[in-house]
């Protein structure tokens, strides 16, 4: 399965064989026994991270998702790259990582296969060092099956790389000092469309903490609390570009951010964010940032408190 594939095309169904396999195939699978673990609230920094800064870079990629997670350790930064936005900014996306002098990408996440999340991820695959790649499984029946998740189907063959299924509780390695719990899907999970399946990722590292939720919406939320996992976090990526459809009252209230942060694109026709999502956030005097407004957003932690900086370069998607 790992040998190198060249010139190799997959269609919808057989893609979808492959993928499960794949996912089958992985060593990083873990299967949960039940139950959620105990949340952390932090971690011990090691020495080797002294002096440098944690980077999370929420990277305006337009009406579209992608986080830039730079944790640094001995040896250098640990890069990983949540969603890419829509194919458009392959190449944007593909010179703002390397000027910021990410040549390895250790941890490659798709939260679920919809192309403004995932479009150019296949670009990304072909152009970068991958450690490893990381996706929910959906039924065949709910995978989309867009020429974007064919190719990255491709790209990872091509590069004799194993995708690991993300689940509740499944193990992404991560430097010492800092740890992520994923929260969702659920291994059971049987959503009507792709959003619900999206991977909830809480990163702490030291005492600083971040919740990513892709376009995970209200069903999935009620599911993670229900389980039970702590959700407390310093920042809150919203879910599905601030929709009114995500961030419920009740999840709002168990994460409990002081900051919060919405990928969304000027003007876009969705009405993203919604006024209701913006509302709730303004009466619980959450501090907001959003791309649309202020462009790339930067949060930086030495691993207590956190800081921002807006108004960083957007990545440029192709002219026309």
């Amino acid at each position: 399965m790992n040998k190198k594939r060249t010139k190799y095309s997959l269609g919808p169904v057989a893609g979808l064989v492959v993928l499960i396999v794949l996912f089958l195939l992985s060593s990083r699978i873990n299967l949960s026994d039940g139950g959620a673990p105990e949340g952390i609230n932090s971690v011990p920094l090691p020495d080797s991270s002294a002096g440098q800064p944690l980077q999370v870079y929420f990277l305006d990629v337009g009406q579209g998702d992608s986080e830039l997670i730079r944790i640094p350790g001995e040896t250098g930064y640990f890069n990983m790259l949540i969603d890419t936005g829509e194919y458009e900014y392959a190449d944007g996306l593909t010179e703002y990582l390397k000027g910021l002098g990410v040549e390895r990408i250790d941890a490659l996440v798709c939260s679920h296969p919809h192309t403004d999340h995932m479009g150019c991820m296949a670009r990304i695959v072909q152009r970068f060092d991958i450690g490893a790649i990381y996706m929910p499984l959906l039924p065949e029946d709910r995978t989309p099956t867009t020429a974007a998740y064919e190719k990255l189907l491709n790209a990872a063959l091509d590069k004799g790389l194993t995708i690991n299924q993300l689940h509740e509780d499944a193990i992404i390695e991560s430097p010492p000092g800092s740890q992520f719990q994923v929260m969702s899907p659920r291994m059971d999970a049987d959503w009507d469309g792709a959003n619900n399946y999206s991977a909830v990722i809480r990163l702490v590292y030291g005492e600083s903490s971040f919740l990513f939720t892709g376009d995970a919406e209200e069903e999935s939320e009620e599911i993670i609390l229900e389980d039970g996992y702590m959700l407390s976090s310093d920042v809150l990526k919203c879910g599905h570009h601030g929709s009114s459809s995500s961030t419920s009252d009740e999840f709002l209230e168990a994460v409990d951010p002081l900051y919060a942060v919405i990928s969304c694109e000027t003007g876009n026709r969705y009405g993203h964010p919604h006024r209701e999502t913006v509302g709730k956030l303004d009466r619980e005097k959450i501090i907001t940032y959003r791309t649309d407004k202020d462009g790339t957003i930067l949060a930086e932690s030495m691993g207590d408190r956190i800081t921002f900086t807006t108004g960083l370069d957007s990545v440029h998607g192709r002219d026309g």
